[in-house]
């Protein structure tokens, strides 16, 4: 693993999330974007070398609306950025962690992306993703 991409987390309210994390990091949020098959609009903040993430749910089945519902808002998963996704889904498997995705699937912000599941990483949902090749 490379380093930290980003740390994702859920909001109910993006409008009044985003600029209430446009207030506390200074600076404004430079994408905006929808990832249908997740039912998620995802806005991104740059500060320094990482990313901020802030994710709402489209859609009351989505993850993100599930992971509110259960937990409220609040970090929701750390995001690894890694050279070679497919590579590191098998060294994972292979060092005994349980994934959510065995293959990686397209996610926000040009990335392909794979969830390793919180049960196997004390707790804390890991995303690991892949600039896609442009």
């Amino acid at each position: 693993m490379k380093n930290i991409e980003h740390i994702g987390i859920a909001v109910k309210d993006m409008s009044v999330s985003e600029e209430l994390f446009s207030k506390l990091l200074n600076v404004n949020s430079y994408k905006t974007e929808k990832v249908e098959s997740e039912g998620v609009e995802t806005v991104f903040f740059q500060t320094g070398e990482t990313k901020v993430e802030l994710l709402a749910a489209t859609r009351s089945d989505s993850p993100i609306a599930k992971f509110i519902e259960k937990k409220g808002e609040g970090i929701h998963h750390i995001a690894f950025e890694v050279a070679d996704i497919d590579a590191e889904i098998e060294r994972l498997e292979k060092e005994g962690f349980k994934l959510i995705n065995t293959q990686p699937k397209d996610g926000a912000d040009n990335k392909r992306i794979a969830f390793l599941h919180p049960k196997s990483t004390n707790g804390v949902l890991i995303e690991i993703c892949q600039e896609k090749a442009k």
